[in-house]
């Protein structure tokens, strides 16, 4: 009875075990998953709810990356959904999530820096200028152009990393580079699996713009 018994659960864990392989899916569409909830949540839900599902999706996201330890791409967007949490939470209590957020995406520039275009570099250089300086945080200006310029580098024409690059210019009061960064990202191809992201992306573009305006005319 014994030796049946072990059997019976052999058999049924070699049958369980295609199932189990299917439904963890596979890397493309893990990272399209994480993507388009991303994009709803931020573009397309109350934002007093943003919170919370940051957290859940922030969850989902640690779950894909321990499922590919080796890949950068889940790391990426585990790191960019912590970094948006962050800002949905304010305060000092963001800055955990935010160190949290540098953490992934230092590992997945360690793997790949060439990854998703050079998103890692991208998402990093905009904590580094989003996130306060010492003593508080990690906040560090000049690290965050160095990121920044890296990631356009890899992506020139990219709609996220030009438009980071003019946040940033921005901020710094430098209003001409700032237009001539938020034109160029508006010019930027569109990205057929992303149109949520797009969208939402391109009005913060035009938002910014004509507040950078204010400051050239």
């Amino acid at each position: 009875m014994d030796t049946f018994m072990r059997f019976t659960h052999l058999l049924l864990f070699v049958l369980l075990l295609p199932v189990a392989q299917a439904s963890a899916g596979d890397l493309g569409s893990d990272i399209a998953a994480l993507q388009s909830e991303w994009a709803k949540i931020k573009y397309q839900s109350n934002p007093e709810e943003q919170e919370q599902q940051f957290e859940e999706l922030a969850a989902r996201a640690q779950a894909v990356t321990a499922r590919y330890p080796d890949k950068a791409e889940p790391l990426i967007w585990e790191g960019i959904i912590l970094s948006t949490w962050a800002g949905a939470k304010g305060g000092l209590g963001a800055l955990s999530l935010a160190k949290q957020s540098r953490d992934r995406l230092e590992q997945a520039l360690a793997i790949d820096p060439q990854a998703m275009s050079g998103s890692a570099y991208t998402s990093l250089g905009t904590l580094y200028f989003k996130v306060p300086g010492w003593p508080l945080g990690f906040g560090d200006t000049d690290k965050a152009e160095e990121l920044l310029k890296k990631a356009l580098e890899i992506n020139p024409d990219g709609i996220d990393p030009n438009f980071f690059y003019g946040e940033f210019l921005y901020e710094e009061d430098r209003y001409q580079e700032s237009d001539a960064a938020l034109e160029h990202a508006l010019q930027a191809p569109p990205r057929p699996t992303r149109p949520v992201a797009d969208s939402g992306r391109k009005a913060e573009i035009e938002q910014l713009l004509a507040e950078v305006r204010k400051h050239i005319d």
